[in-house]
């Protein structure tokens, strides 16, 4: 043939063949929810040095604030908190209720849906719990200070994602997730923890009126209920209810967003048969009733947990969180109290148990599962990565913050607990993000010879578009 290149002839080399990696990058949803953790991150630590410069320089306009009255009245019923409660118990169940559906997703349509995809985060979460608390008791076996226990046990998840977002390329996709479903599991310990014994005395009426409401819940999900409506109002009694039984109201959060629906309401075909009717009625005929079917017929066809993340991850990350800093890093930072501090049990074991507990706990947990091929760790993640991204779950500022208020009555150990968990929070990140950088590409891979991922889900299964 005429066009056929003579033998011998230098070519240019053609396109590199593509090769199909065990893990699709990250889905829309997952890029989402880590660009907005990323932008959290800063804000809440805009907001902590905001409060730390506040407390020091004008430190009692800053307790006179947060400590003002604000109490609801309906009719014969009152609610009196302060306004740093407030932030604490109404705020961050929001914050816990977007967990808990992030949770709920990933568990039946996410990364978690199979036992070997989530027991890795999962050992890993149960020894970053165990570990810090058996630290942190072996400074402070007895005394006030053993409540303190809680301080260390918990991993900010906006801070973690804001360092992996520094850390760039170096870190893989998988380890992002692995360190999502970790702070996922962690949280839902470490609030059980705070339920079960960080509560006042229970109410026995309150707590059965509690478990009817959730009830409700689940009976709504199972018929397929899908406006988000429904479930708000269902949730925000629950909140009243919960925080009238001695339980931590940030429970309600959590139960609420497991309980939401993760499905889609109808098929493919009832969706585009509701949508291509009532939005072409509406063009031909200009009704704006018929556009409002047409757009309940486009909301029925995403599932309500993602619409409800996509509403609340933002108010989250970027109102609630970084509020919730202003409110609590406030801490007094005078030759007194750092040398108190310096000197106190209470920093030393919530110091320990951030920096050495989480990061041995993480990944000796981690392990446990790769070693008795409990899990898998694919995605092109390195021991190096593993360990560092233990170490970063040191990082508890958020939630151990939170524990701090619940577990001393002192103001002098609340200070003591709070320098331990600026400090141990500085050295994690340092230490997990350094260990990333140099060696996280040195380590074999955690799983090698694990080539595929989860198993596809069923079909008609909703997934964001890519």
């Amino acid at each position: 043939m005429a066009d056929r290149i003579p033998t011998g002839v230098p070519t240019r080399p053609g396109p590199r063949p593509r090769v199909d990696v065990p893990y699709p990058r990250l889905s829309p949803g997952l890029r989402n929810y880590f660009a907005t953790e990323g932008g959290g991150a800063t804000l809440l630590l805009a907001a902590s040095a905001i409060a730390l410069v506040w407390a020091n320089v004008a430190g009692g306009s800053y307790e006179a604030l947060w400590e003002t009255p604000v109490n609801l009245t309906v009719g014969t019923w009152e609610l009196h908190l302060t306004l740093h409660h407030w932030v604490n118990d109404f705020l961050m169940a929001v914050f816990f209720l977007v967990v808990g559906v992030e949770v709920n997703r990933e568990l039946t349509v996410g990364e978690l849906r199979t036992f070997r995809a989530a027991s890795v985060p999962l050992f890993g979460a149960i020894g970053g719990l165990a570990v810090p608390i058996g630290m942190y008791l072996l400074l402070n076996p007895s005394g006030p200070d053993a409540s303190g226990w809680g301080v260390p046990m918990s991993t900010d998840t906006a801070f973690v994602i804001g360092v992996l977002a520094l850390v760039g390329p170096r870190c893989p996709d998988q380890l992002r997730i692995f360190l999502l479903t970790l702070a996922i599991f962690d949280d839902i310990g470490a609030i059980t923890l705070l339920g079960i014994f960080y509560s006042d005395t229970l109410m026995v009426g309150a707590l059965v009126a509690a478990g009817a409401l959730t009830i409700v819940l689940c009976v709504m999900r199972w018929l397929g209920i899908w406006q988000i409506a429904p479930y708000l109002i269902v949730g925000a009694i629950l909140w009243v209810v919960v925080l009238e039984s001695g339980l931590h109201p940030t429970l309600a959060g959590v139960v609420v967003g497991l309980t939401v629906p993760t499905a889609r309401r109808g098929n493919d075909d009832e969706v585009r048969l509701h949508l291509g009717f009532y939005g072409r009625a509406f063009i031909e005929e200009l009704d704006p009733a018929r556009s409002r079917l047409a757009v309940r017929a486009v909301q029925s066809a995403v599932p309500t947990s993602d619409r409800l993340l996509d509403a609340l991850h933002p108010l989250s990350s970027y109102v609630i969180v970084p509020v919730f800093g202003l409110a609590n890093a406030g801490i007094v930072l005078s030759g007194e109290s750092i040398g108190a501090a310096v000197s106190s049990p209470v920093t030393l074991g919530v110091l320990v148990g951030l920096v050495l507990g989480k990061g041995i706990g993480v990944f000796a947990g981690a392990m446990i599962a790769l070693v008795t091929r409990l899990g898998t760790l694919p995605g092109q993640v390195r021991y190096g990565h593993l360990a560092g991204g233990a170490f970063l779950c040191g990082i508890g500022f958020t939630i151990a913050l939170f524990v701090s208020d619940l577990a001393f009555d002192d103001d002098a150990l609340i200070n003591e607990a709070k320098v331990g968990i600026l400090v141990g929070s500085i050295v994690s990140g340092i230490i997990g993000a350094v260990i990333i950088r140099y060696f996280g590409d040195r380590l074999p891979l955690c799983s090698p010879n694990e080539s595929t991922g989860p198993p596809p889900l069923p079909e008609g299964t909703w997934r964001p578009p890519v």
